[in-house]
């Protein structure tokens, strides 16, 4: 049996690692997911490049509320229009601060230590 062959330019010689993975890759999985692989990581690294790459929501969400007290979360309660103006100064989406309000009122209702 003849295996198949593919020829790629790339823009950078590939070390013997990288080319050990790569056949690696092409040896134990299909084509097709190869190459959906690649076409996230395209659409990713353009993100990237364009810089409209944003972090997940779960990391913002925890960046905002991981370290607020009791009393800082009430404040931000009491408030939320001035919190929502510079959270979507931030870029944040709706969906993104009403979870952050969710985790407010609840860090709210805890006890202070």
């Amino acid at each position: 049996m003849i295996k198949p062959t593919v020829e790629l330019p790339i823009s950078k010689k590939p070390t013997d690692l990288d080319l050990k993975k790569l056949k690696e890759y092409f040896k134990e999985m299909p084509v097709e997911e190869i190459l959906s692989g690649l076409k996230f990581a395209k659409n990713r690294w353009a993100a990237k490049d364009a810089g409209t790459l944003k972090v997940g929501r779960k990391s913002i969400i925890q960046k905002e509320v991981h370290s607020v007290t009791t009393e800082q979360a009430q404040w931000r309660l009491k408030n939320w229009k001035m919190m929502i103006a510079n959270y979507r100064r931030r870029g944040y989406s709706y969906p993104t601060i009403s979870r952050i309000k969710k985790i407010l009122v609840q860090k709210s209702k805890k006890k202070s230590k």
